[in-house]
């Protein structure tokens, strides 16, 4: 289990224009942490840095129908 108690949240850029409410942690070496910060006592998901950044190449290509 990755200890997230020195992670340094921050709100998603994109996600205050459209309702949503994801914050991202970036700091913790070698994986991205993201939750939602309207229940960040739900937890947590963590990912691999270089899968994480994967996904959002592959969101920013529109790959993805969101």
């Amino acid at each position: 289990m990755t200890d997230l108690s020195r992670a340094a949240w921050r709100k998603a850029r994109r996600s205050a224009h459209n309702g949503g409410c994801v914050e991202i942690a970036a700091n913790l070496p070698g994986v991205t942490a993201v939750r939602d910060s309207k229940r960040p006592e739900g937890g947590a998901h963590v990912i691999d840095r270089a899968a994480f950044a994967r996904f959002l190449a592959d969101v920013k290509g529109g790959r993805y129908d969101i």
